[in-house]
């Protein structure tokens, strides 16, 4: 076992992903090491800004600040992080930073000469192993950061932050100090008593997971719109581990009001007091106080039945709790039931919340003795603070108010009002639907033990035929008669479907042994041949049959397996593979839109198949625009193109006819995905606008527009990401609270229906960023169908018909070396066909999944960087060979940069390899008929269900999202990969085993040509926003006020999109919906 370093002092780190980087996998395994190790951690979580980052660690006085970026912009992030901390008189805190191999050995060098602490790179993790990193910066950062204290009591008068920490700190560190110490902080602290004014204190406890951080957020926020030129302090305590002196302070994670210059938030541990609170709280409160803050808000860490630790130092005691504390007798045990001033029921979009609600208010009049009032008068809460502007939670900060008025002799008002009921307002799933995923396990395997019946019957039909010839040839006609009419029997039992699909099997063979194949596809015929010549003559079939005799085995092929292109498409969805179009697509996106012009256009160069997919920049995945701060002006067009307007959208796809049929483009956009795509919509028809302009040599009429503009909807081919639900699964580029955007991805498929667009995906459900967040290829599998079927039941319930949105939906896999992969794809198809026609009885066309591939990222390694193109050629022969739709071939340079053209050249080599000279890809079948292929195919199915059931257990996949179920699964799998990684148990070739003995030194790493955006590139996106800006100034507020009203007023957003990005810019719009649908809070 790795050594461990103790600290001899209480380390604290702040912990982060840098801004707009959704990478969050490396982190979170950092920071449960640095708490095992013992250092109190206050984790941010993903895309936090350098001012964030820096605000933090100086109100939580901490001695270091740990980040990852992988995202690009690492030079200008780290710097400006240095520089701030040294303007805000925080030197002393060191920063530590890690990004893979994307931050190369002479940058490294660069920022600890700048003065970074350290950047981890690849050859330290092999070097030290994860534990021993942590022990370095452990060891580095185990100093006390309050030696003396000078001039901090006269500087909390004026409210200095710095002063506050310091000093919160020393009521800290005397708890357990030595006499001499303890004395001298008893000194100081009587000063800062002699200053505390008479502010009100509330005190927010109850039990862990009823969402007291979130509720505190939510109250913090209504404080600070309500209660204009007032600041709050919040005082929050999470509990220490007692084995090893570490403690996870994770409620900053979770509050997003607090950027406010006028709210101060510090995170406590519990330590030794072995209760909910610190044994410093009350000393922490008199600092607060003493600086000068309006209201003070102490949150404790979960909390039992017995424990009402809060009672003794606030003014107003806020108990929070949910529905589920069992029969009614149990309320009788919850001693802050006596204590609480006000009682919350948050989360109350449960079922049974009303009824809960009642028996809380029963036994808060029992236990205060107010019998002469009504019991709906009892100061009890129901609430939903994860809902955006939520009534229940306007009611709650009224009452709170009028009590703080009545305790405090204060005179603070408020425009919310009170409401009687408390509902969810937009309801995803409905209740009686919350089951789905556990029926969908039941359709599956019911659907198989018929299948299995069926077997049965046809191989005794078999049987039977072969007995009947037997006894046909002995002339035994007594026999023969009981044999047929035992044939008849069973033959009966038989279903319809089991009866045509045995009856024409001989047609179907004779189909696939000529020479051609005809199949027709939306009144198009097309001939396929079916054989290819080899160079020794051999004719090597397009699709290979069974040679089974038996009915039995034929019917199970036929419903298990059955040709590709035929239900359950276990084998395929089509046919046959377009043969005027390879499957690949390659990802492209850098710098400035001109610039991937230019290599979408190297991609295509003599394709005649314009397959384009886009990776946008972390600015642009974020619905910001560019901007000259550091941290975010080193983001402008690293990893991804530029794209804050309409403007630059045009610029992006210049010279492609986006509504030729061999056009086909893909965004990979998520949480602004509305807005991309209604940009890109706009691109196509107003290409197709000057099109028809040149050829009638006028300006369209607006009849004419619309034609132009109906056609374009109807043709445009192509997909857009827009996946939310595994944004916050996994890959963390949510910006929006996850209801609205689940709002904007109906709305975005209700406008599809109503304009008949229908060869334009609307989302592609992503499997691929779970896995790159460190799930296992069940997991991946598991968690991304669920998603989907997550995604069919929301439009259900949105009153659309399946077969109207199904064939909108698409899918995107990774594919790594795990066994598995091999069959992600037929086990995908399986299921969703099956479930499609059995449970939700839709057409052939709904029933089809298709998806697309992408090798995995999370195996590009920046060590022996060749080798990766070996594994990228193998998952890329899995895909193809398991029938996917399109495939992504990553670059063996992507563990360090953005691909050059000639890794890219590499990339695509690998693709046109397997299907221009691999023999046995020119059939289209290849897996089918292997013994090991099928069991693959049953157990990956089987543990799939069971990862459903589980997460039905726990209220489908939103419930499980509340719990953090699959973050939590994901991560734990992330470790678990991680640690078998280092640790030599799972060997990686020229990783941790088979060493190059000659390994790259770093000059050779530094000659590396490095996809970088230049400083020019980023300046001129700036100056084009600029113009952008000005051009549109006289329309936008307009415009944004328009598109409000819509969203307030329940209207489809996406509709008004396609107006509102005309004149208005990315970041101008995400700002206008953050006010009307309320910004994404970040999950643990």
């Amino acid at each position: 076992m790795a050594h461990i370093y103790r600290p001899k002092h209480h380390v604290r780190f702040v912990t982060a992903s840098s801004l707009f980087d959704g990478h969050d996998a490396a982190i979170n395994i950092m920071r449960r090491i640095l708490q095992a190790s013992g250092a109190e951690v206050i984790h941010l979580g993903h895309n936090r800004s350098v001012e964030e980052i820096v605000n933090a660690a100086i109100q939580e006085d901490v001695q270091g600040i740990a980040v990852s970026s992988y995202q690009g912009g690492h030079m200008e992030f780290f710097k400006y992080m240095y520089d701030l901390l040294q303007q805000r008189g925080a030197s002393h805190i060191r920063i530590y930073g890690g990004g893979g191999g994307v931050i190369i050995p002479r940058e490294i060098k660069e920022l600890h000469a700048y003065g970074i602490a350290r950047i981890f790179s690849p050859e330290d993790g092999r070097r030290y192993g994860l534990q021993g990193m942590i022990n370095i910066m452990m060891e580095e950062c185990d100093f006390p950061t309050v030696r003396e204290i000078t001039d901090e009591v006269e500087r909390l008068a004026n409210g200095d932050v710095q002063a506050v920490a310091r000093l919160i700190t020393v009521c800290e560190n005397r708890v357990n100090a030595h006499s001499e110490v303890a004395a001298t902080a008893e000194a100081v602290l009587q000063r800062v008593k002699a200053m505390a004014k008479r502010v009100p204190v509330v005190g927010v406890t109850g039990t862990g997971g009823a969402g007291k951080s979130s509720l505190t957020d939510e109250l913090v926020r209504r404080f600070l719109n309500e209660i204009p030129e007032k600041k709050v302090a919040i005082l929050s305590v999470d509990p220490t581990k007692q084995k090893t002196g570490g403690a996870l302070l994770g409620d900053r994670i979770r509050m997003n009001a607090i950027s406010s210059p006028r709210v101060y938030m510090r995170s406590l541990a519990t330590r030794s007091s072995r209760s909910e609170l610190s044994l410093a709280i009350q000393d922490a409160i008199e600092v607060v106080k003493a600086a000068g803050f309006d209201l003070v808000i102490v949150e404790t860490s979960g909390i039992g039945q017995g424990d009402a630790a809060i009672k003794d130092i606030c003014d107003i005691a806020m108990y929070v709790m949910t529905s589920e504390f069992g029969a009614p007798s149990q309320l009788e045990k919850i001693d802050m039931i006596d204590y609480a001033d006000l009682i919350v029921i948050n989360k109350f979009e449960r079922q049974g919340s009303e009824d809960a609600k009642r028996q809380v208010q029963k036994q808060y009049q029992r236990s205060h003795q107010l019998f002469d009032r009504d019991v709906s008068e009892m100061p009890v809460f129901g609430t939903i603070a994860s809902q955006f502007n939520d009534p229940g939670t306007n009611t709650l900060f009224v009452a709170l108010i009028d009590l703080i008025n009545e305790r405090m002799g204060t005179n603070w008002t408020t425009t919310l009002q009170k409401v009687d009921r408390v509902e969810k307002q937009n309801v995803i799933i409905p209740n009686e639907r919350r089951h789905y995923l556990r029926e969908i396990a039941d359709t599956i395997r019911q659907y198989h033990k018929r299948v299995n019946e069926q077997c049965d019957i046809a191989r005794r039909v078999f049987q039977l035929e072969g007995a009947i010839e037997t006894m046909n040839e002995r002339h035994d006609e007594q026999a023969l008669a009981a044999l047929q009419e035992a044939k008849r029997s069973y033959e009966e039992k038989l279903t319809p479907e089991s009866r045509k699909l045995l009856a024409s099997w001989e047609d179907v063979k004779k189909k696939y042994a000529a020479k051609e194949f005809v199949t027709k596809v939306r009144d198009k015929e097309i001939v396929t041949p079916l054989k290819t010549k080899s160079l020794a003559g051999l004719d090597i079939p397009k699709v290979a049959l069974p040679k089974f005799k038996d009915y039995g085995e034929i019917l199970r092929w036929l419903y298990k397996e059955n040709v590709p292109g035929a239900f359950p498409f276990t084998a395929g969805v089509f046919p046959f593979k377009r043969q005027e179009e390879d499957p690949k697509r390659q990802f492209a996106g850098e710098g400035t839109p001109e610039r991937t012009n230019r290599r979408f256009h190297y991609l295509c160069k003599d394709d005649p198949a314009k397959r384009l997919s886009t990776a946008f920049d972390s600015v642009t995945l974020y619905g910001e625009d560019p901007n000259e701060r550091p941290d975010i002006f080193g983001k402008i067009g690293e990893s991804g193109v530029s794209v804050c307007t309409l403007d630059d959208m045009k610029k992006l796809y210049k010279g492609f006819d986006l509504c030729h049929p061999l056009t086909s483009v893909s965004m990979t956009i998520n949480g602004p995905a509305p807005i991309i795509l209604a940009m890109f919509l706009n691109t196509a028809i107003d290409q197709q606008v000057e099109k028809k302009e040149a050829e009638l040599g006028r300006k369209l009429t607006k009849e004419e527009y619309e034609q132009v503009k109906a056609w374009t909807l109807q043709t445009v081919r192509g997909t857009v990401q827009a996946d939310i639900l595994k944004e916050d699964q996994g890959q963390n580029t949510c910006i929006f609270s996850t209801e609205f955007a689940l709002r904007m991805m109906g709305d975005i498929q209700q406008y599809f229906i109503d304009n008949r667009v229908r060869n334009y995906y609307s989302v592609s459900i992503s499997g691929y960023h779970i896995a790159e967040a460190g799930a296992n290829p069940i997991t991946q599998l598991a968690f991304t169908l669920a998603n989907g079927f997550t995604y069919v039941e929301y439009y259900l319930s949105r009153g659309m018909h399946i077969d109207d949105f199904a064939p909108n939906l698409s899918f995107f896999f990774s594919n790594g070396l795990d066994p598995e992969y091999t069959v992600i794809g037929r086990v995908a198809r399986r299921i969703w066909a099956v479930a499609m026609r059995e449970k939700y009885g839709a057409n052939e066309r709904s029933q089809k999944l298709k998806y697309h591939v992408q090798t995995s990222g999370r195996s590009l390694h920046a060590q022996e960087i060749d080798f990766n193109d070996i594994r990228t050629t193998l998952q890329a022969l899995m895909a193809l060979h398991d029938n996917c739709n399109s495939l992504h071939t990553n670059a063996y340079d992507e563990a360090i940069t953005t691909p050059t053209e000639e890794s890219v050249r590499r990339a695509m080599a690998i693709q046109l390899i397997i299907t221009k000279e691999h023999g046995l890809t020119k059939n289209e079948n290849p897996l089918q008929g292997s013994f090991i292929i099928e069991e693959l195919t049953d157990l990956v199915e089987e543990a799939v269900l069971k990862e459903f059931e589980r997460l039905d257990e726990r209220g489908g996949v939103l419930g499980a999202m509340e719990m953090q179920y699959q973050r939590g699964k994901i991560q734990d799998e992330s470790m678990y990969y991680e640690m078998k990684k280092h640790s030599g148990e799972l060997p990686i070739i020229g990783v941790n085993t088979y060493l190059n003995p000659n390994a790259a030194v770093e000059e050779e790493i530094e000659s590396l040509q490095l996809a970088r955006a230049s400083y020019e590139e980023k300046q001129l996106q700036l100056e084009n926003l600029r113009k952008f800006h000005e051009e549109h100034k006289d329309e936008v507020e307009e415009a944004l006020a328009r598109l409000k009203h819509v969203a307030v007023s329940g209207g489809n957003i996406f509709a008004e999109l396609m107006e509102t990005v005309k004149v208005a810019s990315l970041g101008q719009i995400t700002k206008a919906l953050y006010e009307v649908g309320g910004q994404y809070r970040r999950n643990m």
